[in-house]
């Protein structure tokens, strides 16, 4: 049996109880375009193959994924990508299957954050996620305004994703066991998402509003928008980050292009 490699973030699930929940959740069906991220040593792999017929599984790890092509070979439908899934073409392989993709995975915990941002980029050819991610990423993902949880990653997220925890899982359900609880989390694609979420300064505004956790509105986005512009959205500048919706996020990264194109941006 291959180890785990730290460098990695891997943690392989093992538990029959855990994978079977993970497939009845994900609800695959003949001909589904499902991409599996870090498929290790394929437990998870030869379920989700069966329920879909076809299956592309990225693995990073050359002794795994040897070890998985061993395996699979012989599989008509089962493809791999020995490929790092941050440098994943979603659109292409999205194209080469002719549908939207699904995309499973227990996503290794030194990546998770930055893997989301990365398959946002390509939502429009994807049609859900269902991914196994540290309890604390799937708290914030869920969070509403004001609650402790709310922050930079939810109010990303919403605006291009429902979000639905599943179940959470213990340590032992992997070997090596993590030093902390994880949580399967179904995101499903809006398909129609509010025309301020593609705004190119909304990321901007979003991590500058966040960047520096409990100081007021009027403090973070000086650069972006005075005081008076911020009260004439019927926002509050003196409210902080964390209590604020993501529609009004939306509203403030609109006044702030507005701001931008009419002068130059202010400092």
């Amino acid at each position: 049996m291959i180890r785990a490699r730290k460098r990695f973030g891997q943690h392989f699930l093992h538990d029959p109880g855990v994978i079977e929940r993970i497939v009845a959740a994900v609800g695959l069906a003949p001909g589904d375009a499902a991409v599996e991220i870090g498929s290790g040593h394929g437990a998870l792999t030869a379920r989700l193959l069966a329920a879909a017929g076809r299956l592309d599984a990225i693995e990073i790890d050359r002794d795994l994924a040897a070890e998985l092509q061993t395996r699979f070979v012989a599989e008509p439908g089962w493809v791999l990508h020995r490929a790092d899934a941050l440098e994943i073409d979603w659109r292409s392989l999205a194209a080469a299957r002719g549908a939207r993709l699904r995309v499973i995975g227990n996503l290794p915990y030194n990546i998770s954050t930055p893997l989301l941002f990365r398959l946002l980029e390509s939502a429009e050819v994807i049609s859900d996620m269902h991914v196994m991610l540290q309890k604390e990423v799937v708290d914030r993902i869920v969070a509403t305004p004001g609650s402790a949880a709310y922050g930079r990653l939810g109010v990303m997220l919403a605006p291009r994703l429902t979000a639905k925890r599943l179940f959470d899982v213990g340590p032992g359900a992997f070997r090596p066991a993590p030093k902390v609880s994880s949580s399967v989390v179904r995101l499903t694609v809006i398909d129609s998402p509010p025309a301020w979420a593609r705004l190119p300064l909304y990321g901007e505004v979003v991590a500058a509003a966040f960047g520096q956790r409990h100081k007021i509105l009027r403090n973070t986005l000086k650069h972006y928008l005075e005081a008076s512009a911020i009260q004439a959205l019927g926002i509050d500048p003196g409210a902080r980050a964390e209590t604020l919706a993501p529609e009004q996020f939306g509203a403030l990264a609109h006044a702030a292009e507005a701001a931008r194109a009419a002068a130059p941006m202010i400092r």
